[in-house]
């Protein structure tokens, strides 16, 4: 199945508006899409007889910094039994409100994986039924992953900053 099959899927089932952009010349397609739509493209990926979008691989959060002002998120979606894959990938405003639907309710594996970005770079995942660090304690300052994080000098009295022996 190719990029463009599981684009006039989600054409023909959520709907063209949703789609922002698509690269097939790439070893692994890719379809951008609004976040908003998120949800409703990966139920209908799930539930396509044609596609059957079963699991989730991986989520990867990006921050592409201040100047440009935008995060993306990369969902890596498998089908196990038509052995399929397909990237999305949605963009979203830099901001301490940045948020998009959770996956969580239709493939289980999004839970932790949700989990992780939000931890790394404070990205909300609306729906999401455990949202809580996964990887740093609960009372950790920041999103160590954001581009302008700087890291605090001491969690409960012990350096955190690494600095090398001389």
């Amino acid at each position: 199945m190719s990029v463009e099959l599981v684009t006039n899927v989600i054409k023909t089932k959520v709907s063209e508006a949703c789609i922002v952009a698509s690269t097939v010349d790439i070893p692994q397609p890719t379809i951008e899409l609004t976040p908003s739509s998120l949800l409703d493209v990966c139920k209908v990926l799930q539930a396509d007889e044609t596609c059957y979008f079963d699991h989730l691989s991986c989520i990867t959060g990006i921050d592409n910094g201040v100047e440009k002002g935008t995060f993306e998120i990369i969902y890596h979606l498998f089908s196990i039994t038509k052995k399929l894959s397909i990237v999305l990938k949605v963009t979203l405003e830099r901001n301490e409100k940045a948020s998009v639907p959770s996956l969580a309710s239709i493939l289980g594996t999004a839970n932790w994986h949700e989990r992780e970005v939000f931890d790394m770079f404070g990205i909300h995942f609306e729906g999401h039924p455990d949202l809580r660090r996964i990887l740093l304690p609960a009372n950790w300052e920041g999103h160590p992953l954001k581009k302008d994080y700087e890291a605090q000098q001491y969690f409960h009295g012990i350096t955190v900053k690494y600095e090398k022996p001389e």
